[in-house]
């Protein structure tokens, strides 16, 4: 039985370990931290529970294919609730109430704008062709040029609308301002602008339009926990509390694990699930590596970071689940973040008041709120240590004067702040850039690190830093698209031997 081990408890790191179990190898998953789920875990003080970090979920027929896959059911884990209202945009002059409910939609965009709801529409049904182009793309290994050249690919290519910006794109659709920023923000899941977002992403929004948002009861961390649970089931073994401090090489070839406490793992194949910059920098020897050495690594083009602050409340607030509070000057405000790396001054928002849904989330009439301003990476070199208190003001500030979230600071029972030094030094995210390397068209598909890692034989991505790309749905593919790679090559090995052993017994 082929030994497997897996780096790191994410959600690209579980499915992958839960598929391969089910296909009768023998994994072995090692976690650097005490819990699992890495930036899809919870956060959980005193009786109040928190997302660390994704809290939309969109296309759950992925989760449930994984599941289905391994020969178990996702809902027999968690508890999904489908977000009618999907999330509340507010502008300095008009807000918006984003649902799934088309004809709603259309209505609600017309009344703000009329004529929009028409560019809603042609927007869906443009990028429902696009999508399905697309997917095949998303679902497939690009490791090599000639991928390029397969007949579903060159069918995609058209849409990837390669010339043009998020922005551009749905520019074809709508004239008011405020409504391209509406269906652009989501560039923001990837940490980039949408001014240099590639047109392709258009799909985003389109997801959740199309397949709707969800709330797992518990909290988004809940689907990690899921599939911890199944791929012990299925005889896969958690290791927390077990850094691994360098991968074993013979040449070029991952031989296996050592392990901060000096314990070496040997294993046939080896799946890395860590951030990608963090894990090359840290756990490869200097000289190994050339297309990602430290050097060029630094060179690369990385996401946004996050500022956060989760709150327990002593009080209830009768507002979305979802909301985002632009700033007055959204694009001034995204170049703070990606392109001058300096201090926003009007910060943009998002609220998470996941307690008007799920009552689980804290003790009886209190909630548990959860706030991300995003923020440059920490190649700003921003001193957080000095600026994090007068930038929790501001945040603060900006959802007292902009929502109806009012006097906020007079109930806090709970606090937690991460920062993006936070994020590079207790979470282990390269330069603090939460969704990992950038989504340029250089680092996208062939161009960005594969699957089956070029570099090292016997060893695997998946997770944010591999194609497809950062976000949870497109994580969760990487870890299909990963072990399926596994799988054939597997296959194509049996074969290879049955033929030889064929062939001498003719002779």
């Amino acid at each position: 039985m082929k030994k497997m081990v897996v780096i790191g408890a994410g959600p690209g790191g579980l499915a992958a370990a839960m598929m391969l179990a089910s296909k009768g190898y023998d994994v072995d998953l090692f976690e650097k931290q005490s819990y699992i789920g890495g930036r899809n875990a919870s956060i959980e003080e005193q009786g109040y529970t928190f997302d660390m970090g994704p809290t939309f979920l969109s296309m759950v027929h992925i989760a449930e294919e994984i599941f289905h896959s391994t020969g178990k059911n996702l809902h027999d884990y968690v508890d999904l609730i489908e977000l009618e209202e999907m999330y509340q945009l507010i502008f300095d002059d008009a807000t918006i109430n984003m649902t799934r409910n088309e004809r709603e939609m259309i209505q609600r965009l017309n009344h703000i704008a009329p004529g929009e709801g028409d560019g809603y529409k042609r927007f869906m049904d443009d990028t429902r062709k696009k999508m399905n182009a697309l997917t095949p793309i998303l679902q497939s290994k690009m490791d090599h040029f000639y991928d390029y050249f397969r007949w579903k690919v060159i069918k995609a290519l058209p849409q990837l609308t390669i010339s043009k910006s998020l922005y551009e794109v749905l520019s074809r659709y709508f004239k008011d301002e405020r409504m391209k920023l509406a269906f652009t923000f989501q560039s923001k899941y990837l940490g980039m602008s949408p001014w240099e977002c590639p047109g392709a992403f258009s799909i985003l929004s389109y997801m959740e339009h199309e397949y709707g948002i969800y709330h797992p009861k518990g909290g988004v961390n809940q689907l990690s926990k899921a599939m911890a649970k199944a791929f012990e089931e299925l005889g896969g073994k958690i290791h927390l509390n077990k850094g691994v401090k360098k991968l074993l090489l013979k040449g070029k070839t991952v031989t296996g694990i050592e392990l901060e406490n000096g314990e070496k793992i040997k294993a046939d194949e080896v799946i890395i699930n860590g951030d990608f910059a963090h894990v090359m920098t840290n756990l490869v020897d200097d000289g190994v590596l050339r297309k990602y050495s430290k050097k060029k690594l630094k060179k690369k083009k990385y996401s946004c970071s996050t500022f956060m602050i989760y709150l327990g409340l002593d009080k209830q607030y009768d507002l979305p689940h979802h909301t985002i509070v632009f700033a007055e000057d959204y694009k001034k405000n995204v170049e703070e973040i990606t392109k001058t790396f300096t201090m926003p001054k009007d910060p943009s928002v998002y609220i998470q008041n996941a307690s008007v849904t799920d009552q689980t989330l804290a003790p009886k009439g209190h909630s548990a709120l959860y706030i991300l301003a995003p923020v440059p990476s920490n190649l700003s070199q921003i001193d957080w240590e000095a600026h994090k208190d007068s930038f929790r003001e501001l945040v603060l500030k900006t959802i007292q004067e902009k929502t109806e979230f009012k006097d906020i600071e007079s109930h806090i029972k709970v606090e937690k702040i991460i920062t993006p030094r936070n994020w590079e030094e207790d979470i282990f995210v390269y330069e603090g850039a939460t969704f990992n390397l950038g989504h340029q068209l250089t680092q996208m598909m062939v161009l960005r690190p594969h699957n089956e890692f070029e570099e090292l034989k016997r060893c695997w991505l998946v997770g944010g830093g591999t194609h497809p790309g950062s976000g949870l749905p497109t994580i969760l593919e990487s870890a299909r698209i990963t072990t399926n790679a596994i799988e054939k090559q597997a296959n194509h090995n049996i074969k290879h031997v049955n033929m030889h052993v064929d062939l001498r017994d003719a002779k």
